[in-house]
């Protein structure tokens, strides 16, 4: 991999030094800075690590956007027939027992991307989803080999759910510690877009796959077929991160651990971890609030939605697949204009604004969605699909910006990854299991308004980080002349 010259772009560079001085180090708990220390990005660069990001997101959301909407399938194929709403169950079990293991992931690869770097941590999780993915495509039915099959389903998820606890904290770091300052939000998007992209990939070919097939090819084989996909996408995801230079960030904190003695970097490896979680505790507690809104919201929309259509609302299953492919496609539509709107006024505004509608509209949106007529399901979900991306278009580019660059890879994946472990992958086995108990089909909606309450919580206690440096760094900027004028400023005050 090559290694970035003190000129080249996307380096950091000290503005009116000579070329080859070093910058002086600072403190990375400061939000301070030399008048010479600022990043000038690489606008092409910034396009490959935003690319890459993006497309190990979309590859890792296919495959659990696919595992959803063939939920029911899955459930025929994998479990014992029975009863349907217990196999429909046992295929959540499973979905939700890989975020079991996101936790050890992220406390796996969190700190590792923290030591060794963000590109080499994410090329490995790309493997490790891939092969994953590709292995539920193999596996034998239940009628094949009996109990073998679900344990096999088991142990493929698991290999996911831990390669997946690295993903998402590594991904939005890796954009967030590429972007300019004034542009973080509008890149840190695109990363959501990825997932969207993903959801739809999985979503048309599901459709596609569940109107051309009868339902004992779908239950023979055709259910393979998306998951067998994930092997060309995940070489095609490798090839581009390994093209990847790391982070400017990172390139800069790993040239000051250098210039440390030997004993005091073995002395901060130990206590890495600690420092990342109770070093980091009020970060980290605003880090699960925020991501319990966003992760609860978004599996209710994107996972158990369409199986709540199908299974307790009887609708019927090709035409409910199409309505949240049409949201989704919407939701892409929308997405990076809304990544801009956070930058102009804020990730705060916006994603207050989300927490606030999911309060007040989940209960219409369900009722409307409950009605049943294709046009009120449409714009039910529609209502749900655009306050998610209150979310979707801000959270990328807030949560990296709530940790140091020192800690950022390791605290944001282990917060990240407990909060979904504990609230967003167990979504659909819940609400099922609450519905089941109770009857009450009003359940989805109470369910997202306590995660809006949650998330409001943590948006009046965040600061807002818009337009300014991330913590533990200096200014990013697009040009010499931004750098220059930056620095003037600097000198001035």
């Amino acid at each position: 991999m090559p290694t970035q010259s003190p000129l080249a772009p996307g380096s950091r560079k000290d503005v009116g030094e000579s070329a080859d001085a070093a910058p002086e180090p600072r403190q990375m708990a400061s939000q301070q800075y030399t008048p010479g220390e600022v990043t000038v990005v690489d606008p092409a660069m910034v396009k490959r690590a935003v690319s890459a990001a993006a497309l190990g997101n979309a590859m890792e959301w296919f495959d659990f956007g696919v595992y959803s909407y063939i939920a029911v399938t899955l459930g025929h194929v994998f479990f014992p027939s029975g009863n349907p709403t217990a196999q429909l169950l046992s295929t959540f079990g499973t979905f939700a027992a890989a975020f079991l293991v996101r936790p050890l992931g992220g406390m796996f690869f969190g700190p590792l991307g923290d030591r060794i770097g963000r590109q080499k941590v994410l090329a490995i999780t790309m493997i490790m989803m891939a092969a994953g993915t590709f292995a539920i495509g193999l596996i034998p039915s239940y009628a094949m080999i009996g109990v073998g099959a679900p344990i096999l389903l088991l142990l493929a998820r698991l290999v996911q759910g831990f390669s997946t606890g690295g993903e998402y904290g590594g991904a939005s770091t890796f954009i967030a510690e590429y972007a300019p300052d004034k542009k973080r939000g509008f890149l840190g998007s695109w990363l959501e877009f990825g997932t969207l992209a993903g959801y739809v990939g999985g979503a048309g070919l599901v459709t596609l796959m569940t109107a051309l097939l009868s339902t004992e090819d779908l239950h023979s084989w055709g259910w393979r077929i998306p998951f067998l996909i994930a092997g060309p996408m995940g070489i095609i995801g490798l090839y581009l991160r390994m093209r990847l230079e790391e982070t400017p960030a990172f390139a800069r904190l790993e040239k000051e651990a250098h210039a440390k003695e030997k004993a005091r970097r073995e002395v901060e490896k130990r206590i890495g971890l600690r420092e990342m979680i109770f070093g980091q505790w009020r970060a980290m507690l605003l880090c699960v609030g925020l991501v319990l809104v966003f992760n609860v919201t978004d599996y209710m929309l994107l996972s158990y939605l369409p199986s709540y259509l199908t299974s307790e609302l009887k609708y019927d299953e090709t035409h409910g697949l199409m309505v949240i492919l049409v949201v989704m496609v919407a939701m892409m539509c929308v997405q990076p204009f809304v990544g801009k709107l956070s930058d102009r006024f804020g990730r705060r505004p916006i994603i207050a604004t989300g927490c606030v509608g999911f309060l007040v509209l989940s209960v219409p949106a369900l009722l409307l969605i409950r009605q049943g007529s294709l046009v009120a399901v449409a714009v039910g979900t529609g209502i749900l699909g655009l306050l998610l991306v209150c979310f979707t278009a801000a959270m990328p580019s807030a949560l990296p910006a709530l940790f140091p660059t020192k800690v950022r890879y390791g605290s944001l994946s282990i917060g990240f990854n407990i909060s979904v472990s504990l609230f967003g992958g167990t979504t659909p086995l819940v609400v099922t299991a609450l519905i089941g108990a109770t009857g009450n089909k009003m359940v989805p909606a109470y369910y997202m308004m306590a995660a809006a309450v949650i998330g409001g919580i943590a948006v009046l206690l965040m600061s807002e980080t818009a337009r300014k440096p991330l913590p533990g760094s200096p200014p990013a900027v697009e040009t010499e002349a931004e750098a220059r004028e930056l620095t003037a400023a600097a000198a001035a005050r």
